[in-house]
Formats: structure tokens, sequence, C-alpha cells
């Protein structure tokens, strides 16, 4: 019997070797399977990652693009506003102006028209210039000055 035993147990370890080497096989194939996979990955990664980088540099060609027109329309919207600032004063120096000019012709009226000084009112005072009611005598005039540009706004 030790003999049978003996060749049953050399017959099983036959098998035995033999599934290990077919389990070596698999394992290795596995193996290999497994790095390639792992390159694979590996690689599309590489890729993802590259083209993550190149839409970020295109991103960054195109904000500095847009910063640059926006930088161009500030500097143009700045001088724009400068000249309207420089406009709008010499407007208001302008009606500053007038507006003395108009205070000035509305009290030279009023001591034409209406206080009763005026010269020739018909009161009779014996100077001889009766002739017309809107004459004033010269020490109630304020001076006046009149410009060629005073008449452009008509």
């Amino acid at each position: 019997m030790a003999s049978s035993s003996g060749t049953s147990s050399g017959c099983s370890q036959i098998p035995n070797s033999g599934s290990e080497e077919d389990l070596q096989n698999v394992m290795n194939q596995r193996k290999q399977k497994r790095k390639l996979s792992n390159r694979e990955s590996a690689r599309r990664s590489r890729m993802r990652k590259q083209q993550h980088l190149d839409d970020l540099m295109a991103q960054v060609n195109q904000l500095g693009k847009d910063n640059s027109q926006i930088i161009t329309a500030l500097n143009v919207t700045t001088q724009h506003c400068m000249a309207v600032e420089a406009e709008n004063s010499v407007l208001r120096t302008q009606m500053l102006e007038l507006s003395n000019r108009l205070q000035s012709l509305n009290e030279i009226l009023h001591c034409i028209n209406g206080n009763g000084h005026g010269i020739g009112n018909g009161n009779g005072d014996g100077d001889g210039l009766e002739t017309s009611q809107y004459y004033v005598r010269p020490w109630n005039l304020m001076p006046v000055m009149a410009s060629a540009d005073m008449f452009q706004y008509c």
C-alpha cells in the first residue's frame, strides 16, 4: 500500500506542480495586464493634465487680452471724463459771468424804470433834461463792461 500511496502522492504532485505553473502564469498575466492598465491610466492622466494646462494657458492669454482692452477703454473713458469736467468748469465760469451781467443789467433796468429817480420824470426840477423818463443820473449807474462775446449767446 505504501507504494500505491507514494504513487498517488507522486501523481498528485505532478498535477499540483502543473496547476502551480498555471496559477503562476495566470498571476503573471494579471500582473502584466495590471501594469498595462496602469500605464494606460497614467498616460490618460498625463494627457488630461496637459490638456488642463493648455486650457489654463489659453485662458491666461484671453484674460490678458481682455485686461488690455479694459485698460484701454478705461483710459479713453478717463480722458473723456476729464474733458467733460474741464468743459463743465468753463461752462460754470461762463454761467457765473452771465449771471453777474444779468444782475447788473437788471439793476440798471430797475434804476431806470422802477425807482422814480430818473431824470425827466416830470417832477419839474428844472435841470432841462425832462425829455424822456429813461434818462438817469449818471452817478446812480454802476459801470457795465460790454464785450463782443456777451452777445454770442443770443
